[in-house]
């Protein structure tokens, strides 16, 4: 059988993990990404580097590659839409029009009768006075940012005086929920009603950036089915192949909402290299290559924590215990706030 080239658009982290699963199913892997060191080129077999709007450079991808998928969600709609017009892409590209924009995302959340947070549009500072009721709360761009970019705690309208907001760009507020916990619930979908789903992970940000998961989440049966049964309706609702994450905030009354749904493997996944039998990068390569879906079952309970910024110097070149699995992801530069790497614990 000829050798599957798979192409990445994105070199980062996910990328990373997504080329080196790769290479266990003799699948081959050009990566497109516009940043010249990013690290997952250390696990491709090709790399270009270029604009992803850049017509030479999308040419290239597309001829080197026999279909595509994409390790983050804010790639150019329309470089999406004319890649997958030569070449299939998986998550389709209409599943990004969605996911890009948080007013679409959970419009379309809410109107398959599944719960988030209370929220609106806001367009200019006066928005926010008029819908007081949905403070304190948190401010977010409509579209781009992650780990906390592009968001403002809004704990009172006096707050405002204080914040400097672009609003060229369009925002919603949610109102904040009494936290008790966070928890994401990763799937693949093969094919309609054909999925494999992994139990739900518990995980604890600060900043608003992941520092650890952990399975099993410490949180009632009830809740554990219920976000399954909402990622599966979220995945089969998108027509979704590959793997996805659906994340979720639990109040303290127990009721869940989904947070946000990230098209492309997930961050709060990575312990399932080490704690089950087939991880979420090789099932995510196996639905978007049309490979054999495994039966995936977990063999271990685990813990995953982010290394970030200066926490990756405690553990390159550090002993490990016989339980502990270390992941470098030679990012060129140590910056403040940047996930550097992972370490994941098994136990029995």
């Amino acid at each position: 059988m000829t050798k599957v080239n798979l192409g990445i658009l994105g070199g980062g982290q996910l990328g990373s993990l997504l080329a080196i699963s790769a290479k266990k199913l003799n699948i081959k892997t050009t990566i497109f990404c516009d940043d010249k060191n990013a690290p997952a080129q250390n696990y491709c077999d090709n790399f270009i580097f270029g604009d992803y709007e850049d017509s030479e450079c999308i040419k290239q991808f597309i001829n080197n590659v026999d279909l595509v998928t994409y390790e983050f969600e804010n790639i150019p709609y329309e470089t999406l839409h004319q890649i997958n017009s030569q070449k299939k892409v998986h998550p389709k590209p209409e599943i990004n029009r969605i996911i890009q924009n948080r007013l679409f995302e959970k419009n379309f959340i809410n109107d398959l009768g599944i719960k988030t947070t209370k929220y609106k549009l806001i367009k200019k500072v006066t928005d926010i006075e008029q819908n007081e009721d949905l403070v304190p709360g948190l401010l977010k761009t409509c579209t781009l940012g992650y780990d906390g970019k592009g968001q403002f705690k809004i704990n009172a309208i006096n707050d405002l005086k204080n914040l400097k907001i672009d609003f060229k760009k369009n925002f919603i507020l949610e109102k904040f929920i009494d936290l008790k916990k966070e928890i994401s619930v990763v799937l693949t979908r093969f094919d309609k009603n054909s999925f494999e789903i992994y139990e739900p992970i518990e995980n604890i940000h600060q900043e608003q950036i992941l520092r650890t998961s952990k399975i099993p989440a410490d949180i009632k049966n009830e809740l554990k089915e219920l976000s399954k049964k909402w990622a599966i309706s979220i995945s089969e609702a998108l027509d979704y192949i590959g793997t996805l994450c659906v994340e979720f905030f639990i109040d303290n009354q127990d009721n869940l909402y989904v947070n946000e749904i990230a098209s492309r493997v997930h961050n709060s996944g990575h312990l399932t290299i080490n704690s089950h039998n087939v991880s979420q990068f090789e099932n995510h390569l196996r639905a978007v290559c049309k490979l054999d879906k495994l039966n995936t079952k977990k063999l271990y309970n685990a813990e995953m924590i982010n290394l970030i910024g200066n926490d990756i110097l405690k553990y390159r070149n550090a002993k490990l215990q016989d339980n502990e699995f270390f992941f470098d992801y030679k990012k060129k530069d140590i910056k403040p706030k940047r996930k550097m790497g992972h370490l994941t614990r098994i136990f029995k």
